[in-house]
């Protein structure tokens, strides 16, 4: 049985839009896309190449396998660690208006998208990566289907855009996995699922 993880960038704020660029995602308006740029540095870079070291395969929604696949299979460097396993492994999107996905390698899941993840966990192996895909994670928050959490939280406060965590989602609690922080700020804390939350009084 697989395991499924989540990475996810995010402002102080708890923005996800459009980490990578201006023109990255528009939609309602948003025009401070590019955010996360600035503070690309080793440490961002030896994280991430930690994370593309290990999956078996990656599951998107719509919109984020629309942006990947508009760059990565232009990328063909074979030692690129993110594009060498983003073309080569399974893709998986959930989507029930994507007709068709060209990009090598790609399943489209067009039912009902808790019960196609949970299908995906049992028939895999090893890690199942989810990358972005915010619409889609809290879909598969509030089923508990999301094993791992890798939050970047960068030192940006945007004030709008897209949030991953908005008003009802399901209460969940998380056990802390690691912690470390980039050169530039970004801190990356990892989550692990631990069920329903406790509370409590003083």
């Amino acid at each position: 049985m697989a395991t499924l993880s989540l990475t996810q960038f995010l402002t102080l704020d708890g923005v996800v839009q459009a980490p990578g660029g201006p023109d990255e995602d528009r939609s309602d308006g948003f025009e401070r896309g590019g955010w996360s740029v600035p503070y690309g540095d080793e440490d961002f870079g030896r994280f991430m190449d930690e994370v593309f070291a290990r999956p078996t395969a990656f599951l998107l929604g719509r919109r984020t396998y629309d942006i990947f696949a508009g760059y990565w299979p232009k990328q063909t460097d074979p030692d690129d660690p993110v594009a060498s396993k983003l073309n080569a492994l399974p893709k998986y999107v959930a989507s029930t208006t994507l007709t068709e996905a060209d990009w090598a390698g790609t399943t489209l899941l067009r039912g009902d998208v808790a019960q196609e993840v949970a299908g995906l966990k049992e028939r895999l192996d090893g890690e199942i990566q989810m990358h972005g895909s915010a619409g889609l994670a809290r879909t598969l928050l509030d089923h508990d289907l999301i094993d791992t959490l890798h939050l970047l939280v960068f030192p940006v406060v945007l004030g709008t855009g897209r949030r991953l965590f908005t008003d009802g989602v399901r209460p969940t609690a998380f056990r802390p996995a690691g912690t470390r922080t980039t050169g530039t700020g970004v801190a990356i804390h990892t989550y692990e699922l631990e069920g329903r939350p406790s509370y409590g009084s003083y």
